[in-house]
């Protein structure tokens, strides 16, 4: 039988031997070499069948928008938004703003801002939206040079009278900007920048990028704080969001729903798109600033994060610092430990000039190099520990540090201050995954 379906079509596919499948007709990748139909499940992934296997089509009709459970209706013709409410959405690539080419079968950056603004009307609800694709870019080729840009469009727009912006961003670094909006920022936003991504691209039917984008927007209008944070999905299910602090949030899974997790630390808020309401977890968050907008971009790229491991020798610091580098972070084990081995080349890159900070590479917990005789060490090699601070947040914030401070003196009191909101109060030992969730 032949193929020759129109994408977009729902039907009904009997195979020669009796399976039968319900899907939507998706444009044929032009890498397959057979002429097979490819359809698109009601669990949203797709499934190829051959056309010389097809006995019978049954056509149903159009393919359904697909919005989630419970979504708010779109605004109706004439129909306005909350008065008064202003978000400026900053397009920058991610899985939000892809589909699958169907040329490669890969998923990649294909919507612009405005057109996911159109395809997610259930957020115009509550504020009237404007966007803008600013760059095109998978969060794996982020750089320090686009969070310059990024946090300069967020400024212009703040400026312009918004009352909130939501970026559409990768989620695989997405981590790292949040930080570096959040040092940017830190001494006051008039409203929130939320970041926002999608772990399943925008064409998938089972994608979480309608339920993110509505609850960015939301928080953007309606949280009460002035803060940089990072919104996704709170569950597996289209239940609420969490709106995490842009220095405390890590994503934790490759590929679930409620993928980010603020470490060490509760959310700010939890947030229900499609109920209209946001929940603050977190009583010590940074209120909306009245006033002129206060900015500190800048950042400096020749910082370097390295995970340490059994083995590893020092010859990769000494390269750093033979390389101009101006700063590392390393992952250390446990309290912040690594082999004693590496202590003098570490000593070497503090007095070539180079500031070293230490993290934890066991995500939840804290630096403490004050209990072990290897830890007193690295202290007395002149290391800065990151206390509870997250490794990427500590690169993210060395960067930002080395950008404006004139001395190895200034560069450590920068380091060991709480800017914003990334070093927490120390608090009794806990399962911190499980005092987490048990809080929620």
């Amino acid at each position: 039988m032949s193929c020759d379906l129109r994408p977009g079509e729902l039907v009904r596919i009997t195979r020669d031997d009796g399976l039968t499948v319900e899907g939507v007709v998706m444009p044929r990748y032009s890498l397959v070499e057979r002429d097979v139909l490819v359809l698109k499940l009601r669990n949203g992934y797709n499934i190829g069948i051959r056309c010389d296997r097809i006995a019978r089509v049954e056509r149903l009709g159009e393919a359904p928008r697909r919005g989630g459970a419970g979504a708010p209706a779109p605004l109706a013709e004439g129909e306005a938004p909350r008065p008064g409410k202003k978000v400026f959405v900053i397009g920058t690539g991610g899985t939000i703003a892809s589909r699958i080419d169907y040329e490669t079968g890969a998923v990649r950056p294909y919507i612009e801002a405005e057109e996911l603004v159109q395809a997610i009307p259930e957020a115009a609800r509550y504020a009237e939206i404007r966007a803008s694709e600013l760059m095109e870019v998978l969060s794996e080729n982020m750089t320090p040079k686009h969070w310059e840009t990024i946090i300069d469009e967020a400024a212009r727009r703040l400026r312009e009278g918004y009352d909130g912006i939501v970026i559409a961003h990768g989620t695989d670094t997405m981590g790292y900007t949040a930080a570096a909006l959040s040092f940017a920022f830190h001494k006051g936003l008039p409203a929130p920048i939320v970041l926002v991504g999608a772990q399943r691209s925008s064409d998938r039917p089972s994608s979480d990028a309608a339920f993110n984008f509505t609850a960015a927007v939301l928080t953007a209008v309606e949280a009460p704080f002035g803060e940089v944070a990072v919104v996704m999905h709170g569950t597996i299910s289209d239940t609420y969001a969490l709106a995490h602090r842009g220095t405390r949030v890590r994503k934790m899974h490759s590929s679930r729903r409620d993928a980010f997790q603020s470490i060490n630390s509760l959310p700010l808020a939890k947030v229900w798109p499609w109920e209209g309401r946001i929940e603050m977890l977190r009583d010590d968050y940074r209120p909306r600033t009245r006033g002129s907008l206060e900015v500190e971009n800048g950042f400096d790229d020749r910082v370097a994060l390295l995970h340490y491991y059994p083995g590893m020798k020092g010859d990769m610091i000494d390269w750093l610092v033979d390389s101009g580098y101006r700063g590392i972070v390393i992952k250390g084990t446990g309290f912040g430990h690594v082999a004693e081995r590496l202590i003098p080349h570490i000593k070497r890159a503090v007095d070539s000039g180079v500031a070293v900070v230490v993290a934890t590479q066991t995500v939840f917990g804290r630096v403490n190099l004050n209990v072990y005789a290897t830890g007193r060490k690295m202290l007395a090699a002149g290391v800065i520990p990151a206390d509870d601070m997250l490794a990427e947040t500590a690169y993210v914030k060395l960067s930002w540090v080395l950008a404006r401070a004139r001395s190895m003196e200034e560069v450590r009191r920068l380091m060991l201050s709480n800017i914003a909101g990334e070093i927490g109060e120390r608090q009794p030992l806990r399962y911190y995954p499980q005092w987490y969730h048990d809080r929620l």
